[in-house]
């Protein structure tokens, strides 16, 4: 695409856009006109003309702005994604926390998906909650791996309990930080990888019967 007569990078870069805020209080109060890029990514010294360069729209929540900035010398446009939102996936990070908790406690990932999506039949319930809960496990071996997590097992619930938070995946991407530019959605900004890839890495789904493939 072009602005201003630049072709820009199709794919924004997405850089974290630190904050507290709760997905209802960013939209309220507007906060992505606070969230600022101070130094260019590609050329820290400076010179290359980076300039704030809009926003753009997410689905979900209604009336979610994510700010970002345009460097003319890359040719390379800068989204800040606030820590509240889940990277190149729908919605909210504390959204995804609710469905994988609930899976926690339920007996079934069926019985779990009938509550969360009664609104569609059982399979595609199925298939909404397990590529969720795929994702969430996945950034949970990653930090078991890299991080001191204090926790023995891939269970947002553990994590929650260990660190005294309601909000693990918010506090995970905060202490994982220096990894985010590697790490996969919903958490990091790296290079998306396929369902057939987080199979093949054996990313555990404990929960019932059809917990066994990989997420969808």
């Amino acid at each position: 695409m072009r602005h201003g007569g630049c072709r820009c990078a199709s794919a924004p870069v997405q850089l974290r856009h630190e904050t507290l805020l709760t997905s209802e209080a960013y939209v309220a109060q507007s906060a992505w006109a606070n969230a600022s890029l101070s130094v260019c990514p590609r050329h820290p010294r400076g010179g290359c003309g980076l300039a704030r360069h809009g926003t753009y729209p997410r689905k979900t929540p209604v009336g979610m702005q994510v700010a970002r900035y345009y460097c003319p010398t890359a040719q390379e446009t800068f989204s800040l994604l606030p820590d509240c939102l889940a990277s190149r996936f729908p919605g909210d990070l504390d959204d995804l926390e609710r469905v994988v908790l609930h899976v926690e406690g339920a007996r079934s990932i069926e019985a779990a998906a009938d509550v969360l999506r009664p609104d569609i039949d059982l399979p595609s319930a199925v298939r909404w909650v397990r590529r969720r809960l795929g994702l969430v496990r996945a950034t949970l071996i990653l930090a078991l791996t890299l991080l001191d997590v204090g926790v023995e097992e891939a269970r947002l619930s553990a994590v929650r309990t260990a660190w005294d938070t309601d909000r693990a995946l918010v506090a995970l991407r905060t202490r994982a930080t220096s990894h985010l530019g590697a790490w996969p959605r919903p958490l990091g900004f790296g290079p998306h990888r396929s369902a057939r890839d987080a199979g093949r890495r054996g990313v555990p789904h404990a929960m019932g019967p059809d917990a066994t493939g990989p997420p969808e």
